[in-house]
């Protein structure tokens, strides 16, 4: 016979609406009543219904995570961070994967809403002002973009590609080119201000760029053309691609050019050269990101933005200039 909530709140001493208070509410429970109850449940083998729980308190304890490419290694650290977060606060996480398609985006969004408690939005392509109306809906959290009216992590990619542009400064290089990502992505504008602003290097803007190592590939001729000595790429796939194109056309890494990728992706440090990059704190974005937004179901006020910082990981593909 399957065990009861009346099994649990016998075997612990305690009223029925006590245990499912514990489950459902556990801060409202007393410490020593919870544990309690808990350990009781525990020795009974006892489980909670959730579809139960969520006809009485409104909530599914599940979250939705939206990533931009399920494909880019950038993202599965996060993922694996958010759900290993989630399930310490008694969460489980359904990931689905935009393909970089706004409009998916928004269609997942809408779907989600109508069976988790809230939303997890990384790298989002959609526009301001269509998250902000989406959050009316359901809560969110958004990863890598900053909004007025929605809770945000944010990774330092703007400090990140000043500490980039440094790095080859100080090497002797004065004339770069930043090889930009898609037109709707917030890093690609934070590190397009940051190389604006730069002093002691002229910087070539080429873009938009698909974020891909195909991308890459597809802008060695503009790099070629521009007569830079170094690159900053949007990310390590862009990176990557734009190595392996470089070498088809003989200019080598880094003796003839530099290259220095976004996100210090595993690929990153097996390729040869091995390659310079921002390291983006993607696990911690992901604890962060399931604890804001489990304070924002709860109603409680989260911080507005919490800022990672990144830091500069050099390794083969930059050196000196050409003479």
């Amino acid at each position: 016979m399957a065990v009861t909530i009346r099994d649990v709140a016998r075997a612990s001493g305690v009223h029925v609406s006590t245990v499912s208070r514990t489950f459902s509410a556990p801060h409202l429970v007393n410490a020593e009543t919870r544990i309690r109850v808990l350990a009781a449940a525990d020795d009974l083998g006892y489980r909670p219904n959730r579809a139960a729980q969520a006809l009485t308190t409104g909530r599914t304890h599940n979250l939705g995570l939206i990533v931009a490419d399920i494909a880019n290694p950038f993202f599965p650290p996060l993922i694996k961070a958010a759900q290993a977060q989630a399930r310490i606060r008694d969460h489980h996480v359904f990931v689905a994967d935009t393909d970089e398609d706004p409009l998916v985006e928004k269609e997942l969004i809408q779907a989600f809403a109508k069976q988790v408690d809230g939303v997890l939005l990384c790298s989002p392509r959609l526009a301001d002002r269509a998250i902000e109306r989406l959050s009316r809906d359901v809560p969110l959290v958004v990863v890598n973009r900053r909004l007025k009216s929605v809770p945000a992590v944010l990774m330092d990619v703007g400090r990140g590609a000043t500490l980039a542009i440094e790095h080859l400064a100080s090497l002797g290089h004065r004339r770069i080119a930043l090889v930009t990502g898609p037109s709707g992505s917030w890093t690609s504008k934070e590190m397009r201000e940051a190389a604006a602003a730069a002093e002691e290097v002229d910087v070539v803007f080429l873009g938009p760029n698909p974020p891909t190592g195909q991308g890459g590939l597809a802008a060695v001729t503009d790099v070629i053309a521009s007569e830079v000595t170094g690159v900053l790429a949007y990310n390590d796939l862009v990176a990557i691609g734009l190595i392996e194109g470089l070498g088809e056309r003989g200019v080598r890494v880094p003796e003839d050019l530099s290259v220095i990728g976004v996100d210090d992706i595993m690929s990153g440090r097996l390729n040869r050269p091995r390659l310079t990059t921002i390291a983006m704190p993607t696990a911690a974005a992901g604890r962060m990101a399931v604890d804001l937004l489990l304070q924002s179901v709860d109603e409680e006020e989260p911080a507005t933005v919490a800022t990672l910082q990144t830091s500069l990981v050099v390794r083969e593909s930059t050196g000196r200039p050409p003479p």
